[in-house]
């Protein structure tokens, strides 16, 4: 898992022009600042609010900004002038005396106080900061988004596997809360034994989770009290502001501020539902002692609003109305605020200063204006290099040699161009020669493509050879296709193979390293993959000897089917164990059997108990949850003809489940 997340973290940086790794790298650690200050902000906001719900609202508020806040630097970043200008500034202190006459280069070159090798090596730096910040800021954002995932989906499959209707009398205590409460919405009121905490879980058709601990440790007075707390919280649509919140969590991970900020939401959204169970009920006392009782039930999951969430003893405290805790801390509170505001603001103009590349370029341009202005002495010899009125040859073949490069290029087709698209054309060394022989093939470039196509190694022959081979790239799909050593071979070898792709396929194929090899060894295993198919089967790792393996046991699948096997790890000797078994599913089948679960083990169990079911009879089985336990329950209390039918029903009625006694 942690090697795919680096490899596709490290594909996605291939992808990010440098442009946009400055901007957003540089978003990333201005927020470091910004998110304090902030934070700074909403601690002292919410240490003079009195009321819960106001310092709720705050904080929602200020998590909002600090996702609002990198965004805005970013898009900042990339349309304010000093960007592009950096840019520039690298290419110049990379190679300063090319975008000159020779004498004038050699001159800021050889004058120590002009030259740039330091503002080199910082902006080298600079670029590593920038691109090792993007690089780990994608892998925890990746990480955290499988974290996420993987615990709604625990969550989802709790819930619906383990959970049952509370009883009559619970149910009748509920709808009474609910019409109290003013909710008209569908809520589904459940008895679970994995919670040990009154919970809620879902967003458009949310479940009261009531657990047996709650129902058989609370008088009912209790009970009311902690379901009042939990309708509160479908009432308020607490779960979706959660989501945002573990949303925030997610992109800026990096910063305690968010995590901090994240907490304080989460404790004034507790007492914020605390408020409406006590004025609901009408007895803190009663609910305080709850709260006591379930001040050691902490088995709620990560992702559920659970009755028992938040710092207790400060909710016990608050909900009896004694002083808060922390009243005495206020001012210390205020200033701590003060202080990491003040910090936070000298960080944000330190990193600003670093941030901006806009003097380097300026000392560079205003190097090369006073040397032009003023050519210093040659060090070979002095009288030959003197720039004066006794020598006007050499001025004269300066301007001649910038003037006929100009001209040049604008009977190449660049006319009207500015000076510092200029210096990176010859920096680069764009020749006329090189754009016109770009124009014969049909290219309408512009600079700033130009000297994109010229770094990367784009010759006119190799453009015409794309063309040859039925191929007409776009000036940005040339890059691409030169960055990933796409050619016409390449394409050639690909439809010698049998599949004939277009340039963005040509671009993922060769990312996903597919070879012609590749291609005819699936062709040669029975399989007619389209392009797209190809690059999914790639990336699935479908191989040839995969596919042998699965013929071997008599499944012959299509390609969308192949992919669809190797996601599920549908295994050849996954095959093989069913169909010892007596089975003989169909690829489908196998597919369905591996989402639902369907073990050999499971099977054999089944069979055990004396049922002989098909393939679809064992999904289904599995899919409701009739284990051999189950079925071994049924026979005991003394069933005759059981089917598979019956077992679903007695299963979805829970006939044969214990219940608590309330």
């Amino acid at each position: 898992m942690i090697t795919t997340m680096i490899t596709t973290t490290t594909a996605m940086m291939t992808w990010i022009s440098p442009a946009t790794m400055h901007s957003l790298g540089w978003a990333l650690l201005h927020f470091l600042w910004q998110g304090t200050a902030l934070a700074a902000l909403a601690a002292a906001a919410m240490a003079l609010c009195r009321r819960a719900s106001v310092r709720y609202v705050l904080g929602i508020g200020t998590l909002l900004l600090m996702l609002l806040a990198p965004a805005a630097t970013f898009f900042y970043s990339r349309n304010h002038p000093w960007q592009a200008q950096g840019a520039r500034a690298e290419a110049l202190q990379t190679s300063p005396t090319a975008a000159w006459p020779a004498g004038q280069g050699q001159t800021i070159a050889s004058n120590p106080a002009h030259s740039a090798p330091a503002a080199t090596s910082s902006n080298a730096l600079s670029r590593l900061i920038e691109a090792w910040t993007v690089e780990a800021w994608l892998l925890g954002v990746a990480f955290f988004s499988l974290r996420t995932a993987g615990g709604f989906l625990l969550l989802e499959r709790e819930r619906r596997k383990r959970s049952s209707v509370v009883g009559p009398r619970v149910l009748e205590i509920c709808y009474t809360l609910q019409d109290r409460i003013g909710l008209s919405r569908a809520i589904t009121f459940c008895e679970c034994k994995w919670l040990q905490a009154p919970a809620v879980i879902g967003w458009f058709r949310p479940i009261v989770f009531l657990p047996a601990t709650a129902l058989t440790g609370l008088s009912e007075e209790q009970l009311q009290a902690v379901i009042a707390h939990e309708l509160a919280h479908i009432r308020r649509f607490d779960a979706f502001v959660n989501v945002f919140q573990v949303l925030v969590e997610t992109l800026l991970f990096y910063h305690p501020a968010v995590w901090w900020l994240n907490k304080k939401i989460r404790a004034e959204r507790e007492h914020c539902c605390d408020d409406v169970a006590v004025t609901v009920c009408g007895n803190a006392v009663e609910y305080a002692r709850a709260l006591t009782l379930m001040e050691e039930w902490r088995g709620a999951p990560a992702f559920a609003m659970a009755a028992n969430r938040g710092p207790l003893t400060e909710r016990i405290v608050r909900v009896l109305g004694l002083k808060p805790l922390g009243e005495g801390r206020r001012s210390v509170g205020l200033t701590g605020s003060v202080v990491c505001l003040t910090a936070a603001l000298v960080a944000g103009n330190a990193l600003l200063g670093m941030s901006r590349t806009k003097p380097q370029i300026s000392f560079v341009a205003q190097a090369a204006a006073t040397a032009a202005a003023h050519p210093a002495p040659s060090t070979r010899s002095a009288p030959a290099a003197k720039a004066s009125p006794a020598h006007p040859q050499r001025d004269s073949q300066d301007n001649e040699t910038a003037g006929s490069y100009i001209d040049a290029m604008k009977a190449a087709g660049l006319g009207d161009l500015t000076v510092d698209q200029l210096v990176a054309l010859k920096i680069q060394n764009v020749t006329p020669e090189y754009v016109r022989d770009l124009r014969e093939q049909g290219l309408n470039l512009d600079p700033e493509k130009l000297v994109a196509m010229r770094i990367q190694g784009v010759t006119p022959e190799y453009v015409r050879d794309l063309h040859a081979a039925g191929l007409n790239p776009n000036q940005d799909e040339i890059i691409s296709l030169k960055i990933q050593g796409a050619d016409a071979e390449y394409d050639r070898g690909l439809k010698e193979a049998g599949i004939t792709p277009d340039v963005n396929h040509l671009v993922s194929l060769k990312i996903q390293g597919v070879t012609p090899e590749y291609v005819r060894a699936l062709k040669a295993a029975g399989l007619t993959p389209t392009v797209d198919q190809v690059v999914s089967l790639k990336i699935q790792d479908v191989t040839p000897s995969y596919l042998k393996a699965l013929h071997d046991q008599g499944i012959d699948p299509r390609a969308d089917d192949a992919i669809a096997m190797r996601i599920q790890d549908v295994t050849p000797e996954y095959v093989r164990d069913m169909r010892a078994l007596g089975l003989k599913p169909s690829t489908n089948e196998l597919i369905s059997m591996r989402i639902q679960g369907v073990t050999p083990e499971y099977v054999k169990a089944l069979q055990s108990a004396g049922f002989k079911f098909d393939v679809n009879d064992i999904i289904g089985a599995k899919i409701q949850d009739v284990t051999p336990e189950f079925i071994e329950r049924a026979m005991k209390h003394g069933f005759k003809d059981l089917t598979l039918q019956k077992l679903i029903q007695l299963r979805q009625l829970g006939i044969l489940e214990p219940k608590a006694d309330l």
